[in-house]
């Protein structure tokens, strides 16, 4: 901008506080309405009419088109718009986390589960605009808001160079070459998975502090595109195959061979079923209660299918609650929940050997305080055996049975007496097969007194 031709932009009914970013077109503030009882803070985004050319106009109209069109929880609001004689004012929400950029120099690194969860937001705003058949063209972490610093949502911003991608009829660079996708860099033709290459960029450096690409001049940056070597995911910081899954499909310099969009919204690693909103609770409550029911009931297998469904409902309610004390007790309830599904793993397991009979005894006895004792003296008794200690092993086994058999006829015909009587059939056949080979051991053998004379072809036995 030519300082010497520059106005100071005013607006009426608001105040501007601070300069937030500029750009070559226009200048960001922070403002807060003055009529406005709670002092609601905003952004006012201010673009110089004198600055703007034939192209810049249009960019433009679209912006302000696309941002009244798209209403969604991670693309940044449009409130209002207004112009005077020098600017034209794009009364915005305010983000007050910065962007994505500043977050990701604060960090060096965010962790692949916080990386995770910001790439669900990001994904199901892009998946908004790709419904509408838009094409953001500049997605990069600059134009990526964060609304706080503590539990940050994010927000897509900047639609400058949107394009409706059916529109599209001359193939320019648009954006910042970092994360431009190949074939725009290389002026070959686009489309719309140009936004994948850069989600992938933004991926990437979120996850290891620096884009795959990084360089100092655009010549280094053509050069990298055009080699032909493979992308490849640092081994540290350690992410999961799903994420590295994820990283190779997006970050493929054929735009061909190139993730789809349909395969990126239904990738395990975005999962967007299970992205963080207030559905997630009421979800989550719902498929608990069905699996509390078939627990009742007693069929067990699906118990722990519903429990485990439910869960992956309520890992990201945690993570949407704000309040701390709602987002303990659902720790808690989820710690239990958990603790639950995988003691119905065991309990659905069929039985076929004595092991499997003694896990699911061990959860079902928590309350009897001699069954436990007994379970705990059988496993000395086997460590004995392994140890070739069977006498010792023995007599475990034995007072084990002493303290089983009186509590097996006092049982209610339930999943525990089946398993308790199963348990004392198998130790009363193990104790008698020990007791057999002990008393074996116990026989003393009386070695025959072997006499050789002087001829080597005869001996005699006394």
């Amino acid at each position: 901008i030519n300082k010497t031709t520059y106005v100071t932009p005013k607006l009426k009914d608001f105040v501007f506080t601070e300069k937030l970013g500029s750009g070559t077109y226009a200048t960001v503030y922070k403002a807060y309405r003055k009529s406005c009882e709670h002092r609601q803070v905003i952004a006012v985004k201010c673009i110089q009419k004198s600055n703007l050319n034939r192209v810049s106009i249009e960019n433009l109209l679209l912006e302000i088109e696309i941002l009244k069109q798209i209403k969604h929880e991670h693309v940044v609001e449009l409130f209002d718009f207004q112009w005077d004689d020098s600017f034209i004012y794009l009364i915005m929400e305010y983000c007050g986390g910065g962007d994505l950029s500043g977050f990701i120099q604060s960090k060096r690194m965010i962790p692949e589960y916080t990386v995770r969860r910001f790439l669900q937001q990001i994904a199901s705003a892009v998946k908004v605009l790709h419904d509408h058949n838009i094409s953001h063209m500049d997605l990069k972490p600059q134009n990526i808001l964060l609304t706080s610093n503590y539990q940050p949502v994010l927000k897509i911003a900047d639609f400058g160079f949107a394009q409706h991608i059916e529109s599209v009829q001359e193939y320019s660079l648009r954006g910042s070459p970092l994360y431009m996708a190949p074939e725009m860099i290389l002026m070959k033709k686009y489309d719309a998975k140009v936004d994948l290459w850069s989600i992938g960029v933004i991926l990437y450096e979120s996850l290891f502090g620096e884009a795959p690409f990084a360089s100092r001049t655009l010549e280094d940056l053509e050069a990298k595109i055009q080699s032909q070597d493979p992308i490849l995911v640092p081994r540290t910081p350690q992410t999961s195959n799903d994420c590295k899954n994820l990283l190779y499909g997006l970050l493929r310099r054929d735009p061909d061979q190139r993730i789809s969009f349909e395969d990126f919204f239904a990738h395990p690693f975005v999962d967007l079923e299970h992205k963080p909103s207030q559905d997630c609770l009421p979800k989550a409550t719902e498929i608990v209660m069905s699996a509390v029911a078939s627990d009742r009931a007693g069929d067990l297998a699906k118990a722990a299918k519903l429990y485990s469904e439910a869960i992956e409902y309520f890992v990201p309610a945690i993570y949407y609650e704000n309040d701390q004390l709602k987002k303990a007790a659902l720790r808690t309830r989820v710690t239990e929940y958990c603790n639950r599904a995988e003691q119905l793993k065991i309990l659905s397991k069929p039985v076929t050997t004595p092991t499997d009979s003694l896990e699911q005894l061990k959860l079902l006895s928590e309350d009897n305080q001699v069954i436990t004792e007994a379970i705990q003296m059988i496993f000395e008794a086997r460590k004995a055996e392994k140890n070739d200690k069977f006498q010792q092993a023995l007599d475990l086994y034995t007072e084990v049975l002493g303290n089983l058999i009186p509590i097996l006829g006092k049982e209610k015909p339930t999943r525990r007496k089946e398993l308790l009587h199963s348990q004392v059939q198998f130790l009363l056949t193990r104790a008698e097969s020990i007791r057999s080979y002990v008393s074996v051991q116990e026989i003393e053998i009386q070695q025959p007194n072997v006499q050789v004379e002087n001829k080597p072809t005869k001996c005699s036995i006394s």
